[in-house]
C-alpha cells in the first residue's frame, strides 16, 4: 500500500465528512427557524381569535386590523411553506399548536393555560398611539389598529 495513496483516500473521506456536518448543520438551521415559524403562527392566530372575539363581544367592527392579522398569518404561512419546502420531506419536523405554545411561553405544561396568567403582570402594555391597554404579546393594537 502507498501512504499517499492511503492519505487522499483519508482527505477524501474528511471532505466528505465536512460537508455532510455543514449539511446537518444547515437542516438544524431550518428546522429551527420553522419551529420559530410555527411558534409565531400559532401566536398570531390566537391573538386574532381574541381580536375578533373581544370586537364581538362588544359589537365593535375593526375589519382593517383583522384584516391585517390575517395577512400577517398569511405571510407565516408562506414562510413556512418555504422552508419546508427547502428541506427534504423526511427531514421536516411537524409540531402540535402545544408544541409551539410551550416554545412561544416557555411551558412545559400543556394543560395549564400560560397566557390568562399573564394580564396579572405589573406592567400593562400600552398603544404608543392612542394609549390604549394591550396585551404583552399583542402585534396590532385593539382599539386603534396601530402596529405595535
Amino acid at each position: 500500500m502507498d501512504f499517499n495513496k492511503i492519505k487522499e483516500m483519508g482527505l477524501e473521506y474528511a471532505e466528505k465528512g465536512r460537508n455532510a456536518a455543514l449539511d446537518l448543520a444547515e437542516k438544524g438551521r431550518t428546522q429551527a427557524k420553522i419551529v420559530n415559524a410555527q411558534s409565531k403562527l400559532y401566536k398570531a392566530q390566537r391573538q386574532l381569535g381574541a381580536l375578533v372575539y373581544s370586537l364581538a363581544k362588544g359589537n365593535e367592527e375593526n375589519q382593517p386590523l383583522v384584516d391585517k392579522y390575517i395577512e400577517m398569518i398569511a405571510n407565516i404561512e408562506q414562510e413556512l411553506s418555504d422552508l419546508k419546502a427547502s428541506l427534504e420531506p423526511d427531514t421536516v419536523i411537524e409540531t402540535t399548536f402545544e408544541d409551539t405554545e410551550e416554545a412561544a411561553d416557555g411551558t412545559a405544561d400543556t394543560a395549564a393555560e400560560p397566557a390568562e396568567e399573564k394580564p396579572e403582570d405589573d406592567k400593562a402594555k400600552t398603544c404608543p398611539q392612542c394609549g390604549a391597554p394591550v396585551s404583552d404579546d399583542a402585534l396590532f393594537c385593539n382599539k386603534c389598529g396601530a402596529q405595535l
